[in-house]
């Protein structure tokens, strides 16, 4: 087993390699890399693990305990029988036995009593025997110091509910790792769509600032050899050297913030930074139509309303558990002492039973436990109230930003294609000496002002459908509109 552990690294190293050497990354491609390679998702799936290892602990409770004892013992005070404590009454009891017995065979034999004084004779001869042949001191019953090792164990039989509410934890806690885990890898794939998306439009505004460039560059020729033939007078040669370098400059800065975006996306799957990513693919606009009718539970297939709501449970189940503290607990116990040499006398060499441990009073501290556990419901309650009213309220948001972007994106349109048609008259009119150099690098930058608002909105509008999926609970979803 240790080998495929070993293997599948080295697995999902060589399955990037391939997805990245020359073949576009698509999205849903993305979503399968951070899912195995994200720390944050490996984090999470680590948890769950925990919890479930919690569980299996808790079904076990029920099992009985044995345990191995041993112990090394050495007494202040040997353990003795304090026989001069009970002397006077071995002796005066001895006496008037001995008395009593004589005055018995004397009575059977002549009918009458012992004569007083001769009980007082026997009586006294056998105390002094007594007093002289009873101990002077105390016998030990073991010695000061012994050694004991044994098996105890103990078997739950009755606990109050406390053994079924640990296991209804256990399971609830598993429940909301479950949900964490796909809180986690809901809100990376909505990360990794955002940062695709960042990237589609670096390259559709990189694409047309190409363009731009080779417009201005033109533009900065067409005026040199005017320059050069003495019509176009010298400081609208430098400004269209300046229009030039500004937007290589403006270019360049676009490469850069590709790079970072490259960066930051490898970051969110979990591979190197330096990992080659190949996204060559541009934003264009496709109206989608969403309608969430008939969806009025939506929420409920969302993993952060699920995971506010498995609070509730949980909650639930502490007021359970603070019950049970109430209820007395009953054990079955049993213990055999394996060494039995030199043990006191008053240690067993094993025992059965039965105990029970019930408290009785604690200050109303279980109560006010109880009472805690009961607003914690109340307040998981309420949380999740508030995520449902949140969701609905970024689900109609999402919509409402996709409709207005819509129509923004159609405007635009409209406008970048008519700033295109202008760029197109101003160059043909400069060329028949109708227009200036300057004419042309100002349309240049309109238009470039333009291509940059419209995919600004198209992006927008991408990004608001996929938080509309994000809100739905299934942000992959929106691959699909992506992936061509």
């Amino acid at each position: 087993m240790r080998y495929y552990l070993f293997f599948i690294p080295l697995l999902l190293a060589m399955y990037a390699r391939a997805q990245q050497g020359g073949k576009e990354l698509t999205l849903k491609e993305c979503y399968q890399l951070a899912k195995h390679g994200n720390t944050l998702v490996q984090q999470a799936a680590r948890s769950l693990q925990a919890r479930e290892y919690s569980l299996q602990a808790e079904n076990r409770s029920y099992y009985p305990k044995i345990d191995l004892l041993a112990g090394y013992n050495y007494l202040g005070k040997p353990l003795e029988i304090n026989l001069q404590q009970v002397k006077d009454g071995v002796v005066n009891g001895s006496s008037a036995q001995s008395v009593n017995t004589a005055n018995t065979v004397y009575q059977q034999i002549t009918g009458q009593p012992l004569p007083q004084h001769v009980q007082d004779v026997i009586y006294n001869a056998t105390k002094g025997i007594v007093n002289t042949l009873y101990p002077n001191y105390n016998p030990t019953l073991a010695k000061q110091s012994y050694f004991m090792a044994g098996l105890g164990l103990r078997q739950p039989i009755y606990l109050g509910g406390k053994i079924s509410a640990a296991q209804d934890l256990a399971r609830t806690q598993v429940t909301a790792g479950q949900f964490n885990q796909q809180v986690v890898e809901k809100g990376l794939y909505f990360a990794i769509s955002a940062q695709y998306l960042r990237i589609l439009y670096l390259n559709t505004i990189m694409a047309h600032e190409a363009v731009i460039v080779s417009s201005f560059q033109k533009n900065r020729d067409y005026a040199t050899s005017l320059k050069d033939n003495q019509i176009l007078p010298p400081y609208l040669l430098n400004w269209a050297r300046v229009a030039l370098i500004q937007a290589t400059n403006r270019y360049s800065n676009l490469e850069l913030e590709k790079e970072n975006a490259l960066l930051e996306l490898n970051n969110l799957l979990g591979q190197p930074l330096e990992t080659p990513v190949f996204i060559n693919d541009t934003l264009q606009y496709e109206n989608r139509v969403v309608n969430v009718a008939g969806q009025t539970d939506f929420y409920q297939n969302n993993p952060t309303y699920r995971l506010i709501e498995s609070k509730t449970a949980l909650a639930n189940v502490a007021v359970k558990a603070s019950r049970s503290l109430s209820l007395p607990n009953i054990f079955a116990i049993g213990n055999l002492n394996l060494y039995q040499k030199d043990l006191p006398i008053t240690i067993p060499p094993w025992l059965i039973g039965v105990e029970m441990q019930w408290n009785l009073f604690d200050g109303f501290q279980k109560y006010k436990r109880t009472k805690a556990s009961k607003m914690l419901v109340e307040e998981a309650r309420m949380a999740a109230a508030n995520t449902k009213t949140s969701l609905e309220l970024q689900l109609h948001v999402a919509m409402n930003k996709m409709k207005a972007l819509q129509n923004d994106v159609a405007s635009l349109d409209s406008a970048r294609q008519q700033a295109h048609t202008t760029t197109t008259l101003i160059t043909d009119r400069m060329q028949n000496q109708l227009s200036s150099v300057k004419d042309v690098n100002d349309a240049l930058l309109q238009e470039e002002e333009m291509e940059k608002i419209y995919y600004t909105a198209v992006m927008g509008y991408y990004l608001a459908l996929a938080e509309y999926w994000n809100v739905v609970g299934t942000p992959e979803q929106f691959a699909t509109y992506v992936d061509r």
